[in-house]
């Protein structure tokens, strides 16, 4: 059991100085939850989960892929959205279920790499690949990759891209749970083309870098966690005025900006220690 013994102490100067381990091998060598009620602390980018849930390597209507990474935790709001979302896809034509790609570490927390997100057990990365094989072995699903649905560099989606893709994301923007899912812009686009009837799903679907072979589900903070900080809500209307631009930004991309001397150089960005993220943060760690 990995506990707070990773302080590492040493003498500066005649003085005793802690220096703080930093947060993501914390929390990358846990192998197993915490044995605490569930709870989602901090935000996205900066938390920790406790008494996670595991999403079983293989459902129904699931399989859970690059099992050796241990990234199959998460909040019980994410596992019960997972199940959700896979018994919809297991009924489009060509598909049986999803891959799932990573939710969250054992305890959560900042990962050794990756992701900057996916550290309070609230987000998940579905795989473009269509289940046609829930089935496959250990071995298969650490191997085998997804499959990419850009072209032109994102700002168009390519031959893999079928209405089965649209009609998965739009089932998962329609779940109440979900706050926004991150795609490449030219999906975004070709979905605001496609879109008829009620576009009110289309708003939490926002166009981000990468995201080609997988899109991004961010559940809402669970009910009743305070400590949770929920996503700012997406700005008003459907979002597709905004991709079209990232689309038109990668066709023709804008002059860089001229450099300014005088500008002080950018500071690098140093890593998570644990006293960065939430005070239950610490908890979770040294619980067992």
């Amino acid at each position: 059991m990995v506990r707070l013994t990773f302080f590492v102490f040493y003498l500066l100067l005649g003085s005793a100085v802690v220096a703080e381990p930093v947060a993501k091998e914390l929390f990358s060598a846990q192998s197993g939850a915490s044995s605490q009620r569930p709870a989602a602390w901090g935000s996205y980018a900066k938390g920790c989960l406790a008494g996670a849930a595991q999403l079983a390597e293989t459902g129904a209507t699931w399989q859970a892929m690059r099992l050796g990474r241990n990234r199959n935790w998460g909040h019980p709001d994410l596992i019960d959205f997972i199940e959700r979302l896979s018994r919809k896809a297991a009924r489009l034509k060509g598909w049986n279920g999803i891959y799932v790609g990573d939710l969250s570490q054992p305890r959560g927390g900042p990962m050794g790499g990756g992701h900057r997100s996916h550290q309070t057990g609230l987000d998940v990365d579905i795989w473009m690949r269509p289940a046609r094989d829930l089935t496959l072995s250990r071995e298969t699903r650490e191997s085998l990759s997804s499959i990419s649905m850009r072209r032109a560099k994102g700002a168009y989606t390519n031959e893999s891209w079928s209405p089965q893709h649209m009609q998965l994301l739009k089932a998962a923007a329609q779940d109440p749970a979900v706050a926004r899912i991150f795609l490449f812009p030219g999906a975004k686009v070709q979905m605001c083309n496609e879109a008829r009837g009620n576009r009110d799903w289309l708003r939490k679907i926002r166009p981000w870098w990468g995201h080609y072979a997988h899109f991004h589900v961010r559940l809402n903070c669970p009910d009743g966690v305070r400590g949770c900080v929920e996503q700012a809500p997406p700005p008003p209307g459907d979002g597709c005025a905004e991709a079209q631009t990232w689309v038109d930004n990668i066709l023709n991309p804008p002059p860089p900006p001229v450099p300014d001397p005088n500008a002080p150089k950018p500071q690098k960005r140093q890593p998570l220690i644990l006293s960065d993220l939430p005070a239950q943060c610490t908890k979770v760690i040294s619980s067992r």
